[in-house]
Parts: C-alpha cells; sequence; structure tokens
C-alpha cells in the first residue's frame, strides 16, 4: 500500500492530551482575560466570574465585563486551535468538548443546572465564534500550497 499524504491514524493519547490542553488553554485565558478586564475597572477578581452563570448579565457592569471577557476569551482559543489541534474538520469536536466540560464545571461549582438565557446566549456565541474563526485558521495553513523542488534544479 503506497503512503498517504496526511493519513490519519487512530491516536487517543494524542486527543486526550490535547482535550487537556486546550481546556487548560481555555482556562488560563479566560482567567487573563478577566484579570485584565478587572484591572481596567478596578474590580475584585472572583471565581464566580468563571463558574456562576448569574453573574453574566447585560443589566450589571460585572455581568458585561465577564461577556467581554468570554467572547475574546472564544478568539483566544481559536488560535489555540490553529497551534494545538491544526485540523479543521476538528476545530468544532474540541470547541464542543471544551464547553461540555465547562458546562459540567459550572453545574457543580453551581450545584444546579445553568438555567440563564444569558449563560446560554453567551456561551453558544462563544462556541460558535470559536469554532468558526478556528476553522478558518486551521484551513489557511491546511491549503498551503506544498512545495514540490525542495532542491533548486542543477543545469545538466
Amino acid at each position: 500500500m503506497a503512503p498517504q499524504f496526511r493519513s490519519y491514524v487512530w491516536d487517543p493519547v494524542l486527543i486526550l492530551s490535547q482535550i487537556v490542553l486546550m481546556q487548560a488553554v481555555y482556562y488560563s485565558s479566560l482567567g487573563l482575560w478577566l484579570a485584565l478586564v478587572d484591572s481596567l475597572l478596578r474590580s475584585s477578581p472572583s471565581l464566580d466570574q468563571i463558574f456562576s452563570y448569574e453573574i453574566l448579565g447585560f443589566s450589571t457592569p460585572p455581568g458585561r465585563v465577564s461577556m467581554m471577557a468570554f467572547v475574546l476569551n472564544a478568539l483566544t482559543c481559536a488560535v489555540g486551535l490553529l497551534y494545538f489541534v491544526r485540523r479543521g474538520k476538528q476545530c468544532l469536536d474540541f470547541t464542543v468538548t471544551i464547553h461540555f466540560f465547562h458546562l459540567l464545571g459550572c453545574w457543580i461549582y453551581n450545584s444546579r443546572f445553568p438555567t440563564a438565557l444569558t449563560w446560554w446566549l453567551i456561551h453558544t456565541v462563544c462556541t460558535a465564534l470559536m469554532a468558526v474563526i478556528g476553522e478558518y485558521l486551521c484551513m489557511r495553513t491546511e491549503l498551503k500550497d506544498i512545495p514540490l523542488n525542495a532542491v533548486p534544479k542543477s543545469n545538466v
């Protein structure tokens, strides 16, 4: 059998490590965005900004700040998908996995299932942004020309 270009091999260790890495990218970049925005507004950082679904909302300044940090985090994580996943076909899978684990974390933190409409709205928007932008970035790198002549021709 002839070797195929970029053949896909089932590697569960790679997939699990990518999930863990992307989850770490998600929470570390969200923490950085929240710290940056909190320092600009001189408010105190809290774990509620990440996991509490009651804080997200359009009516309060901390709610708007947290929503802005989540949107900026989606853009940051899209770049993380480019560097750590590198496959456009897998961007949606990893994005949904990240947000599913975040849903579980919010459920455990609050001891009840998130019911706030703004929480679902912001996470739906962030999931769509992260998946679409991540896939776009990955597809741009996948579609680059492959150089066929790596060695210059010699005139004989």
